[in-house]
């Protein structure tokens, strides 16, 4: 089964593509550029690129009942790979339990002249008594 997952406190796709799907106990969030939903403005310098992406990530998360600690895998896309160091300190302020599997490319270009675009993929974990049928 397919759910699409929308947020209201995450920008809007900006394309023919959902903001996320959740495909059985799997939510799939689309990368997410550091657009503030509220003005549709970019933020200045890697490190609030990365916070506003990752905020983005979470609020969709939240929306499918899920966290970042539910998060398995995620792929960052940077314009710059010589920032790595300053996304990775970002990044690591929401990631800090079960750390996810990750991906980092320096790609040639992102939309709309962000810096960072992020994706992730993320697993519901149902309770012992869930999962066990009761």
């Amino acid at each position: 089964m397919k759910k699409v997952i929308a947020s209201p406190l995450a920008p809007a796709a900006i394309g023919p593509y959902s903001q996320a799907i959740m495909a059985d106990n799997t939510l799939y969030v689309s990368g997410q550029l550091p657009v503030n939903p509220a003005t549709g403005s970019i933020p200045e310098g890697i490190e609030a690129q990365t916070r506003q992406s990752l905020t983005n990530i979470g609020n969709i998360l939240a929306e499918a009942g899920l966290g970042f600690n539910d998060v398995v895998k995620t792929c960052v896309l940077l314009d710059d790979i010589a920032e790595f160091g300053a996304m990775n300190s970002i990044y690591a302020e929401f990631f800090t339990e079960d750390k996810p599997a990750r991906v980092c490319y320096q790609v040639a270009a992102l939309p709309k002249g962000a810096k960072v675009e992020i994706d992730a993929i993320a697993v519901y974990n149902a309770p012992e008594s869930e999962s066990a049928g009761e």
